[in-house]
C-alpha cells in the first residue's frame, strides 16, 4: 500500500457530478491507493488514460478521471468553458470524492490545468506529471488567432455529426477556437513562466517528438524549448523526452508515462 493512501477504503464510483450549470461525468476506482487525477487534452475524453491506468493498477493507485464541459458522450453543456472552470473543477471532483490530496496528470490542455493546479495548491499536491504540454512559450500572434478560427470553421460542419459517439465536444466551432485561442494567451512566457516556477512539489514533463494536428513544420519542437529555462530555473521539474508525436503519446507512450507517475510518487514520498 502506497504511503500517500488513506486507512479508509473509498468504494469504486462512476456518476454524473452536478457543477456550476453542468454535470460531468467523473470516474473513481476507489480503494486505498494514492489517488491520481487525470486531466485530458482539450477536446479529449478520460477514455484516452485506460492504458497508463491498466499499466499501473489499482493495487497502489486510485485512479480518477472525468470529461470536461461538454466533452465525452455524458459532461452536459456550459455557459462557461473558461480555463478558470476547467481548474475549478478539479477542485469539485476531487472533493466529491473526498480526496484531499492527489498526484495529478495531464495531457495537453490538461497539463495546463494540472501546471495551474499544482502551482496553487502545494499543500494538497502530490506531485504532477505534465505530459507534452504546459511550455511557456509565446506561439499566439493576430495571424495564428485567424489560422485557429479558420480550422474550427471548417471542421464545423462534420464534428456535430461525431458528437454523438463523444469523439468531438457538444461546443460549437467558435467556442471551441476561442477555448483554443484562450490557451494560446496563457501559453505565454510572462503568464505561465511564473506558474511554473512557483511549482514547489515534484514534477516531470514527458516530452512528445516532432508534430501535432494544426502545427506546422517544427512549430512543436520550438514551443517544446522553452522547456529548458524552466527546468534550469526550478529544480522541482525535470523533463523526459520520448518518441511518440503529441497525439499518439498516450498510446504508445503509456509505459514511459506510468513509470513517470511512480517516480514522481516516490520522490514525494522522500522529501515528505
Amino acid at each position: 500500500m502506497s504511503t500517500h493512501s488513506t486507512s479508509s477504503t473509498h468504494a469504486a464510483w462512476t456518476g454524473m457530478l452536478p457543477v456550476d450549470d453542468t454535470a460531468l461525468a467523473v470516474s473513481d476506482t476507489g480503494g486505498t491507493g494514492t489517488p491520481v487525477v487525470y486531466l485530458n487534452g482539450q477536446f479529449a475524453t478520460q477514455g484516452y488514460w485506460r492504458r497508463v491506468i491498466a499499466e499501473l493498477g489499482t493495487e497502489q493507485w486510485r485512479h480518477i478521471t472525468f470529461d470536461e464541459r461538454a466533452r465525452g458522450r455524458k459532461s452536459q453543456r456550459s455557459k462557461d468553458y473558461s480555463f478558470e472552470a476547467a481548474v475549478r473543477d478539479v477542485d469539485a471532483v476531487l472533493e466529491a470524492r473526498g480526496v484531499d490530496r492527489a498526484l495529478v496528470v495531464g495531457w495537453s490542455y490538461g497539463a495546463f490545468v494540472a501546471a495551474h493546479w499544482a502551482s496553487r495548491n502545494p499543500e494538497r499536491a502530490i506531485g504532477a506529471v505534465l505530459v507534452d504540454g504546459a511550455y511557456p512559450y509565446d506561439w499566439l500572434d493576430d495571424a495564428m488567432e485567424e489560422r485557429i478560427r479558420k480550422l474550427f470553421r471548417r471542421m464545423g460542419w462534420f464534428t456535430p455529426l461525431l458528437r454523438p459517439t463523444g469523439v468531438t465536444p457538444r461546443m460549437t466551432a467558435a467556442e471551441q477556437a476561442e477555448s483554443n485561442i484562450e490557451l494560446g494567451k496563457l501559453s505565454r512566457e510572462r503568464e505561465l513562466g511564473p506558474v511554473l516556477d512557483a511549482v514547489t512539489v515534484p514534477t516531470r514533463f514527458v516530452v512528445a517528438s516532432g508534430s501535432s494536428f494544426g502545427s506546422k513544420g517544427d512549430e512543436q519542437e520550438q514551443i517544446r524549448t522553452s522547456l529548458q529555462a524552466v527546468t534550469a530555473r526550478n529544480p522541482n521539474i525535470t523533463s523526459t523526452k520520448v518518441a511518440a508525436n503529441h497525439g499518439a503519446i498516450l498510446r504508445k507512450e503509456f509505459p514511459t508515462i506510468a513509470a513517470t507517475v511512480r517516480d514522481i510518487a516516490a520522490q514525494s514520498q522522500n522529501q515528505g
